[in-house]
């Protein structure tokens, strides 16, 4: 609804709009209209036009409109530059995959290379219609990414790689922990959230695991609940969180963090694929968030199909959201593959259904970073964060039932048009804010420096002659 000659920036007209609103609204031949960073009118096209005058008026005929998607956990650094290089080989294991190659190229990143793979990913984000992220607390270089990130115009939430415990026990763990938390207080101080307005700013983000002592995690959350922020944190991807939190405190991962007090909803988790019941029971209780990142699940070998409670724990009610780790910036992809494999490892085709999936890439993203009232759906007052997804494609077809298409059977390529904050970011597939070749061109050149620096061998599966 709109007040008759209410003043618009941008009017859309003709579209299929998947509102993601209460009422879960598809409207066709429907219009959506614009005034600065907000939302202002949603509703038919035929009522709009005639109550709105527009700045600008774009046919929408051809397009399914939808708010922009949430990715709850992704590595904008090291990976974006570096995708294509192997990490260890067949005889190393998931550790030594980690501390010997894994971990030393992100650390082998200059503050330049970091700001330039920062750039890659937000533009890969917002080429699969990704408006809003949370990053996944491998940053070494903050100042130098949030510049970067400026430039791209993405919406998201930072922070800078923090890991507090002394893993030498002959080191100082009061000095470890302090330090850490000085980080953690000197990155949401420099970059504040402003009651979630700002588009960008820090968070207290752990690297997670068995990477940060107790007095740490209790800094972060108490951080997060004071300025009304979010942690996130890395856990129990495998056996391993599990096996040394029984071996150390003689409870599983979620039991100690409960124990300990920081579990809530303030605070999002990542992988938790290998949880038993009680931790369940655990998520459910205390309102933390789940991010299931499907496809650094199965390319990792976690095992899901034979542990994972993921659909539990949306039966019971646990918000879980996307995420695409450092494997792919395509959100949707992520749903897919995430219905696909647990209907299959429960046999039931109806589990995990095409609006489960755009939920969760959408409303549960919201509520996960406490946003339910900004970005999430298309309705009057929020952020103007949307995407304008093709029709005119041979993959779409008629249109039946746009939910189930998009979510389904849509192609990535599909995407459009972008806008956040009412800006244009994705203009008929190009960027409108940064110079694609020129990012392209650069970080080739970044990555292979960064790759160079490290010495470790390319190791290709066949012979390049």
């Amino acid at each position: 609804m709109s007040a008759p000659g209410l003043q618009a920036d941008l009017l859309i007209t003709g579209a299929t709009l998947i509102t993601l609103n209460a009422e879960r609204q598809v409207i066709e031949d429907a219009a959506l209209a614009i005034t600065g960073d907000r939302i202002v009118a949603v509703g038919k096209r035929e009522a709009l036009a005639s109550s709105i005058v527009a700045r600008e008026v774009l046919d929408g005929r051809r397009f399914v409109i939808t708010p922009g998607f949430v990715d709850g956990h992704i590595h904008i650094t090291g990976d974006p530059i570096t995708r294509g290089f192997a990490r260890g080989g067949p005889d190393d294991s998931w550790s030594d995959k980690l501390q010997r190659w894994v971990i030393p190229i992100f650390k082998a990143q200059t503050a330049e290379e970091e700001r330039i793979a920062a750039q890659v990913a937000a533009l890969s984000m917002i080429r699969y219609g990704t408006t809003t992220f949370v990053e996944a607390g491998t940053v070494i270089q903050l100042d130098a990414v949030m510049d970067g990130l400026a430039e791209t115009g993405i919406r998201g939430r930072v922070g800078q790689w923090v890991e507090g415990r002394a893993f030498d026990p002959n080191a100082d763990q009061a000095a470890a922990s302090a330090a850490a938390i000085a980080i953690l207080e000197g990155e949401v101080e420099r970059y504040p959230d402003e009651g979630g307005e700002a588009r960008l700013a820090a968070w207290p983000i752990l690297v997670g695991h068995s990477t940060n002592s107790d007095d740490v995690w209790r800094a972060a959350k108490a951080l997060a609940d004071a300025h009304g922020l979010r942690v996130s944190a890395h856990m129990s991807p495998r056996s391993g969180d599990p096996e040394w939190f029984l071996a150390k405190y003689n409870r599983r991962p979620l039991e100690h963090l409960s124990d300990i007090g920081v579990l809530g909803e303030s605070v999002m988790l990542t992988h938790l694929a290998d949880i038993d019941d009680s931790e369940l029971d655990l998520l459910v209780e205390s309102g933390a968030g789940a991010i299931h990142c499907p496809h650094a699940a199965l390319q990792g070998g976690f095992g899901l199909a034979h542990i994972g409670k993921f659909p539990e724990m949306l039966d019971r009610g646990v918000n879980v959201t996307l995420g695409t780790d450092g494997v792919a910036a395509d959100i949707l992809a992520a749903g897919r593959l995430m219905a696909s494999l647990f209907r299959d490892a429960r046999r039931d085709q109806e589990l995990i259904p095409a609006t489960a999936i755009l939920e969760m890439a959408t409303l549960h993203g919201a509520r996960a970073m406490g946003w339910s009232s900004r970005i999430g759906s298309l309705e009057v007052g929020k952020k103007a964060d949307f995407v304008l997804h093709d029709t005119d494609l041979p993959e779409w077809g008629p249109i039946f039932d746009a939910v189930g298409q998009l979510a389904l059977s849509a192609p990535s390529s599909g995407v459009h048009s972008v806008w956040i904050d009412g800006v244009r970011v994705l203009d008929a597939g190009r960027a409108t804010l940064i110079d694609e070749a020129k990012l392209r061109a650069d970080a080739r050149q970044a990555g292979r420096a960064v790759i160079a620096r490290t010495n470790l061998p390319n190791r290709t599966p066949w012979p390049v002659s």
